[in-house]
């Protein structure tokens, strides 16, 4: 029987009884399924009533087939090994109990032989050769997500969840998680923004505040049909803006022309030319078709109106998201940041830095790579005085604001105004409600909460926040600024970025993401703590 999930009918309301979905019904069947939608959309709740975790308020799911989920944070215990994310960590200590000839009977009858050579070979396909008994803590992140999707691999389900599978990974377990997806034949179910990832996917389902929506084919396909959309909701827009005026136009039209009327009728009657009674009975047949005609007119004014504010709301949500950044009037030649024999790490015995010379100069970009456990972040952190180095000098010249994933310069309790005004002190706040709405946070959304928001909208609040002094930052430190960005908002920050006159230091493993970027010089750093610097080449 073919692997299906079926939603009937889907409800489901947020714990400020917000609706977020209504009445949704769709299917997936045994194919590649992109799910794609703004930040806030509802893409991981949707996951997560799927795989059960959440109950809905109405509707229900159907499954054909067996599930398995991508934990998104595969480090939930600081004890959990790789065995016990594969969910077989007591199926090992009855095999290493039969090997040592300490296993009773019972369990010899459960011995499975070819365990350890399966796990070996999820683990291998997914580029990682460790011991299963190693603790999840020892591995980076970027690990840690690919052994994840190893025991996705282990278990061989029907149906895959996957969350932003790619977050964390670089270029080699990117390559890795695209080769288990096109291998796949059962239905597979991928929330995700990389692009690259979703041109494998056979259909785009696209999560809005109006509808789900099926577009058969990959992300290509799907970017042609919403361009397309987006043209048909202008043209819809117009048209509606145009009936409008003609319905305003009419309507003034008809009350100066009763005007006219209802003047000629009062200078009659002082003139006492016509009966007292045939000038009743016309001003009782005027006043009829007067209100008669004023409430005609008003339904279709009112009409016209809702036409007009349906298709706006139309254009504002297929509307891509735009971010202004401000000019920096950086100096080429201006010396941005130098490194001189830099060395540190978190472990003095074996710094990820060695001996690191680099400089930067004018709105000079630079992309730092290197696979997972390279050291990249670690760089970010001593540049920006987190950790400080064992040796070496490192001087930072110019104003800079970091921002990565985790925008750790936002204060959760606070509101985005609060938090704005923080880190801006000297500002007031009717220039914080402007900043923050060039990035999509307009009127009452200054006021929330920085703890409330999606990873994309903590991005689009801390750019918000750091591009908001005066004057700008001449350097943006951006660390994996993509990984909870939906598809608007990398598609906004890649034009703010383009139109951004500073320099830019960044580290990211979305291949599109550095292709927008454009950077001069790409830094490698390798294993041991070696590094190379490159000619950028795409």
């Amino acid at each position: 029987m073919s692997s299906s999930v079926t939603l009937s009918g889907l409800s489901w309301l947020t714990p400020e009884e917000s609706p977020l979905f209504t009445d949704l019904s769709l299917t997936f069947g045994p194919e590649r399924t992109g799910l794609v939608g703004r930040n806030g959309s509802g893409k991981s709740t949707l996951l997560r009533l799927i795989a059960g975790e959440l109950r809905p308020t109405a509707g229900q799911v159907q499954l054909v087939g067996t599930l398995a989920v991508m934990r998104q944070d595969a480090l939930r215990d600081p004890d959990d090994t790789i065995a016990d994310l594969f969910g077989i960590g007591a199926a090992l200590e009855i095999l290493a109990r039969a090997e040592a000839g300490l296993a009773s009977a019972s369990e010899l009858a459960e011995v499975d032989w070819s365990l350890p050579a399966r796990v070996d070979a999820a683990l291998l396909q997914l580029g990682l050769c460790t011991d299963p008994q190693a603790p999840l803590v020892s591995l980076s992140g970027g690990q840690r997500s690919r052994a994840a999707l190893a025991a996705l691999a282990f278990q061989r389900p029907d149906i895959l969840l996957l969350d932003e599978p790619t977050n964390n990974l670089d270029r080699d377990g990117r390559a890795a998680v695209i080769d288990l997806l096109r291998g796949w034949s059962g239905a597979a179910i991928v929330a995700s923004h990389d692009r690259e990832l979703l041109e494998e996917m056979d259909a785009v389902v696209e999560l809005t505040s109006l509808k789900a929506v099926r577009y058969g084919g990959n992300y290509s396909a799907y970017r042609q049909r919403k361009a397309a959309e987006l043209d048909a909701a202008a043209h819809d827009l117009a048209h509606a803006e145009r009936a409008s005026r003609e319905a305003a136009r009419r309507a003034q039209t008809a009350t100066e022309r009763k005007a006219r009327k209802d003047g000629a009728g009062h200078r009659a009657r002082a003139n006492g030319g016509q009966p007292k009674i045939l000038l009743d009975a016309a001003k009782g047949r005027a006043e009829a078709s007067g209100g008669a005609g004023v409430r005609l007119r008003d339904a279709r004014r009112e009409a016209a109106e809702a036409a007009v504010a349906a298709a706006r709301e139309k254009i504002e949500i297929l509307q891509p998201l735009r971010m202004g950044l401000p000019p920096t009037r950086l100096a080429h030649g201006k010396t941005v940041l130098r490194l001189d024999g830099l060395t540190g790490g978190y472990d003095p015995a074996r710094p990820v830095i060695q001996g690191l010379t680099l400089v930067m100069e004018g709105p000079e970009r630079l992309l730092i790579g290197g696979a997972n456990g390279s050291g990249k972040s670690t760089l970010l952190k001593m540049i920006t005085g987190q950790i400080v180095p064992q040796s070496g000098r490192l001087s930072l010249d110019v104003s800079w604001a970091l921002l990565d994933q985790h925008q750790s310069l936002l204060q959760p309790e606070d509101s985005l105004r609060e938090n704005f005004l923080r880190l801006n002190p000297g500002r007031y706040p009717h220039l914080a409600h402007e900043a923050l709405a060039r990035f999509g946070f307009r009127s009452a959304d200054a006021l929330r909460r920085a703890g409330e928001l999606s990873g994309g909208e903590r991005l689009r609040a801390g750019l918000a926040c750091a591009l908001g002094a005066t004057p700008p930052p001449m350097l943006l430190i951006l660390d994996e600024p993509t990984n909870h960005l939906d598809l608007d908002g990398i598609a906004a920050l890649e034009a703010a970025l383009a139109a951004y006159d500073g320099a830019v230091l960044a580290v990211s493993h979305d291949e599109a993401f550095v292709a927008a970027l454009k950077p001069g010089r790409r830094l490698v750093l390798e294993a041991g703590g070696s590094a190379a610097i490159l000619p950028f080449s795409a």
